[in-house]
């Protein structure tokens, strides 16, 4: 099976931003990059850690049509982790791909991103 992974790991993100403790919004978040970047999600899941105190990270994931999208925070460190993997069976889904990571990198407004990438399959 043929497919892209990106992961990007971002540091110096700002924990008062709301899709950091939030579920609600980081699912809004989500769902609004996945299909602005032509992709099609059929179910999802975030998950908060501990109280709602504003401090707790989560853990969100978008099943994708393609694959799947993933999402964990961490406010206390101020650093998200993210997780795109695309199967590119019957259509090259790896600038859609990358057109999500991107744009949700943008969104947290990191002071340093690390991205890899694996080619599948």
């Amino acid at each position: 099976m043929k497919g892209l992974h990106l992961t990007a790991e971002l540091r110096g993100v700002d924990p008062a931003l709301a899709v950091m403790t939030d579920p609600v919004r980081l699912g809004d978040l989500c769902r609004e990059a996945v299909a602005a970047a032509g992709l099609q999600g059929v179910a999802e899941l975030m998950h908060r850690f501990g109280p709602a105190d504003g401090q707790s990270g989560i853990t969100g994931v978008v099943l994708l049509a393609e694959s799947h999208l993933a999402v964990h925070t961490w406010p206390e460190l101020g650093g998200v982790t993210l997780d795109v993997y695309v199967c590119n069976y019957g259509a090259d889904n790896s600038d859609k791909a990358r057109a999500l990571l991107d744009a949700l990198v943008q969104c947290f407004e990191p002071a340093e991103v690390i991205r890899q990438q694996l080619l599948r399959g």
